[in-house]
């Protein structure tokens, strides 16, 4: 897809967020009490195509630039962090409709409420068996597991090659362990799944750097990049949303013991600037290191190494900005911050899950230091 067709389509996804908006703000108390999305708000997030986000548009699906992904992302997760961590998750998977021969990814997306599960957080055994492989294993943190149709972990082949695939299975072949008890990104449904001895035939396994099988920089970028884009809007988006909660309240709002609503008070307005400045900075850094991968991969650049150890290093960095900046809300809110009726302590729950996961570990700050160092990186994993 051209770059201005996929910024009208995010666009047009923006739009249709919108329009879903009053059933989502409805539906959304029920995520963290039932620890998954309930099945209205993932029917109306399905039905929008907010699943098939990378989804190549000959498949049925947005064809979105990274970009523009992470536009829509961020705008998901401003609103609420389990929504925004599931159209990342979901919406990020439906990639492998660029990897996958076309048969295969039609069978999977095929249904409208198609959604892939995918786990990192173990590697299970492929066993080669005639014209396919047999599955086994159990995988953690595969958000999304409730609603999902497709489940995606990293198995390593057993033939003593050390190859790594990512197995596509149905639901069927799986079991689902509800394991996700947490105290942030409750509603995200991250449940563990274990497959005993699944016959898969070999259309529906592709390596962890896949061959595309359609255009577009997407398909071709290293697969651990694609892999942590998905995820590392959402702390971005979450922190925006908490600036404009406290906007939202601050012209009526009052501390204990200080007269001035908080809107009138310098340092609330000072603070506001420095977390807009803040968002604005680490958005703009993740977008122009993102852009700088793509460029590298486009072009064969000999450069791919030190851009992807930026662009890692731009996703390290964001995560640490958004925790910062819901804080520093949730500090100016004062005890109002507390109270579960208002839209501010979950935010700080959920960043705070959201910044842990892999994708954005501090060992990248390591990494890019060494790098920058000239020191041996042989070890690092970016």
């Amino acid at each position: 897809m051209l770059d201005g067709q996929s910024a009208s389509t995010a666009a047009t996804m923006i739009e249709k967020f919108e329009r879903i908006r009053p059933l989502l703000a409805e539906e959304a108390p029920r995520f963290d009490a039932e620890r998954r999305l309930s099945d209205a708000a993932f029917a109306a997030l399905s039905d929008a195509g907010f699943f098939r986000l990378f989804l190549p548009a000959q498949l049925g699906g947005c064809g979105l630039s990274p970009l523009d992904f992470m536009s829509v992302v961020e705008h998901a997760a401003a609103f609420d962090g389990t929504v925004g961590w599931l159209v990342g998750n979901g919406g990020g998977m439906s990639r492998a409709g660029g990897y996958l021969p076309p048969d295969a990814a039609r069978a999977i997306f095929a249904h409208p409420s198609a959604f892939v599960a995918s786990s990192t957080g173990a590697v299970g055994k492929a066993v080669p068996d005639g014209d396919g492989y047999r599955i086994t294993g159990r995988w953690p943190f595969a958000s999304g597991a409730p609603h999902a149709t497709t489940f995606a972990p990293l198995c390593e082949v057993d033939d003593g090659s050390g190859r790594i695939v990512l197995a596509f299975l149905p639901r069927e072949a799986v079991t689902l362990i509800d394991s996700w008890h947490v105290s942030g990104m409750k509603g995200t449904g991250s449940w563990d799944f274990e497959a005993n001895d699944v016959s898969l035939p070999t259309e529906f396994v592709c390596d962890l750097q896949p061959v595309p099988t359609q255009p577009g920089v997407v398909y071709r970028l290293p697969g651990a990049s694609a892999f942590v884009w998905t995820v590392a809007t959402v702390p971005l988006g979450i922190a925006k949303g908490a600036v404009d909660a406290l906007v939202s309240v601050s012209g009526g709002h009052r501390r204990l013991g200080i007269a001035a609503p908080i809107a009138d008070r310098e340092l609330v307005q000072a603070e506001i600037g420095r977390c807009l400045a803040r968002c604005r900075s680490a958005g703009a850094y993740m977008r122009s290191a993102m852009s700088a991968l793509c460029a590298a991969v486009e072009n064969e650049s000999s450069d791919l190494v030190a851009a992807r150890i930026d662009y890692r290093l731009a996703c390290s960095h964001v995560a640490e900005v958004a925790m910062a900046v819901v804080q520093r809300v949730n500090d100016l809110i004062g005890a109002r911050a507390l109270a579960e009726s208002q839209p501010f302590e979950r935010r700080e729950r959920d960043v705070r899950a959201a910044a842990k996961h892999v994708a954005m570990s501090a060992e990248q700050f390591v990494t890019a230091g060494r790098y920058a160092l000239g020191s041996d990186i042989s070890g690092a994993r970016f």
